[in-house]
Formats: structure tokens, sequence, C-alpha cells
């Protein structure tokens, strides 16, 4: 998932690896001038470790006796993770004052937050997202008794989200676990990543923080003993092998776009449709027609992947950059 050269404008062409050539107009035994020294970078790694504790910690602040699930459980955490969450932008701020990086796009664009391609950003990358599940999809319609017309009438019908919005998992998978972890762990951390290691490595790096963060789990799992130890850390381990490798491609929506707004959206879907029952597909009664839409699927996703994220698409991409001869900077 490579990040190839963005449009003219954008300014994600900016954001190039971190330079260690000699700058321009330097003599042919100049020192390389690097474009952000070890101070903002091991701040920016500091950030984003406590940027992860924090969030994390805040799940298990309240010492409650009942599983996640229970409703009083995700009525809490909803108070803690949104508030770390609305706090989750001051470790930018004050990760720019120490480490004097110059912020000439204002904080809210920097973090994704802005009108201007706001409505290709929310379109683009989920259609993006359900072409790679196009199989999955298909799947469901196949396995689904309902006909299409009658899942539309339910999609556009007011009680059916009322019973949505009534229900605090669906609130918890779709709306708040997707808003949170997006502005924490994408929109927060890779403005301070980028400027150390480029978008490329920034992409790789940060789902590593957000794959460790769903290690947590493993705590309650051993806690209510859902299972063997053995089975409990298989899993785990399988989680944070998809949920770093679902956290590596919002991190790309999210540098492409500019947007917050595709990346969460992408990841309630993903979280709604859960992890492609792939075993399932090769057992079933029609597999011979389901299965060729599964590689139809990752074969169209491969091939629209750059275009549907062309950066001319969003207006051009605020984000931080490498700045020869001086601090980073942000514009």
């Amino acid at each position: 998932m490579a990040l190839s050269q963005p449009a003219a404008g954008s300014s994600w062409a900016a954001a190039a690896p971190v330079r260690t050539g000699p700058g321009p107009g330097a003599g042919p035994g100049a020192a390389p001038t690097p474009a952000a020294g070890p101070g903002p970078c091991w701040a920016a790694v500091l950030a984003c470790l406590s940027l992860a504790c924090s969030y994390v910690g805040s799940l298990y602040v309240w010492g409650s006796p009942l599983p996640r699930d229970h409703p009083s459980v995700i009525k809490r955490r909803f108070t803690s993770v949104l508030v770390v969450s609305g706090l989750s932008p001051a470790f930018v701020w004050l990760w720019k004052e120490l480490t004097g990086v110059r912020l000439d796009t204002p904080l809210p664009a920097l973090l994704g937050l802005r009108l201007e391609g706001l409505v290709p950003a929310t379109l683009l990358p989920l259609l993006l997202t359900m072409i790679l599940f196009l199989g999955p999809l298909i799947q469901l319609s196949m396995d689904c008794p309902w006909r299409w017309l009658d899942g539309i009438r339910v999609a556009f019908d007011p009680r059916f989200w009322v019973l949505c919005l009534g229900d605090v998992r669906w609130l918890r998978n779709q709306v708040v676990a997707p808003l949170t972890e997006e502005l924490v762990f994408r929109a927060c951390m890779l403005p301070m990543l980028v400027p150390c290691t480029g978008p490329g490595p920034a992409v790789l790096a940060c789902p590593l923080f957000f794959g460790v963060a769903h290690f947590h789990h493993v705590i309650e799992q051993l806690r209510f003993r859902q299972g063997s130890v053995g089975s409990i850390f298989m899993s785990a381990a399988f989680q944070f092998s998809y949920t770093a490798v679902f956290g590596a491609y919002t991190a790309f929506l999210f540098l492409r776009t500019g947007h917050l707004a595709g990346p969460v959206l992408c990841h309630s879907f993903c979280n709604s449709m859960g992890f492609p029952a792939v075993g399932a597909a090769l057992e079933h009664p029609r597999r011979r027609a389901l299965l060729p839409c599964y590689l139809l699927g990752v074969l169209l996703f491969l091939l629209l992947l750059h275009p549907l994220t062309e950066p001319a698409f969003f207006g051009g991409t605020p984000a931080c950059a490498p700045h020869s001869g001086g601090p980073p900077a942000c514009s």
C-alpha cells in the first residue's frame, strides 16, 4: 500500500520521507541536512504512546466487575473515551509547542476536520471499502431472506434508526468506537509521525499503536474465562494482525484525503460487516458464483485504491511536512 506522488497542489507532495542528502545549493562536501531531528521524533513517539495508553486506560478507570458488553459498562466507557478523545488534540498542540513545529494550517484542518472536499472524502473511501467487501456483500444478499427492496425500505425507515440509536452496543460499534479511535489513532498521531518518517513509514507505524491497544481484550477474556489461555492469546494475535492491517488502510485514507470522515465511515462499515467469512464461503452451496466475487472485489480494490483516493478530489490535504534546515513545518 505505497503512497504514490499526490496530485499537484496537494500539500502531501511535500511530505516525503525524511531528507538525508545535502540541502539545495550545498557544496559537494556539505553534510546531510535532516528534515526533523531526533527531538521531534522522540516527542512524537512518546505522545503517540501516551495517547494509546490514555485511551485504553480510560476503559478501566471505573473498575466494574461486569463484562464489557453490559449496558452500564458501555455507558461509563462512553464517558471516559469521549473525554480522552476530546483532549487528544491537546497532545498534538503540546507536541508542536515542545518541538517548535511551525503550524501554518489550523489545528482542526490538520486533524481532518474541514469542509473543503468533504463530500468526495466521505463517499469515495466508503465506496472503495465496499468494493473490497464485494464477496461478503454478495454472500450476505444470498443468505438474507429479505429482498433488496425490503432492505432499502428498512434503511429509510426512521423507526429502524431509532431502535439502533437506543442500543448502546450498536452505538459503541458503529459510532463511538469508529469516531474516537480514528480521531486518536489516526488524526492525532499521523500529523506527529509524518514529519519524522514521511507518509509511507507513518502508515506502517501508526497501526502498531492501534493494534497493541486492542490487546486489552485479553484482560477481560482471561478475567471471565472466555476460553483457554492458548486460544485467548491466539485470538489476540489474530486480532492484532487484522487491526494493524485495517489501521494501515485507514491511515492511508487519512493521508490521501486529508479528512477524518472517510476513515470513520469505513471503520463503522467494517465493524458492521465483521471479518469476511471465507470459510463459510468455501462451503457455501453457491460457492462457484460466490468465490469469484471475493476475488473480483480484491482485484478491483487494488486497481482503484489510488485512483479513488487521488488527493485532487479532496481539495488538497493539509499536513505536517519535513522542512530542511529547521524544525518541521505544517502547511
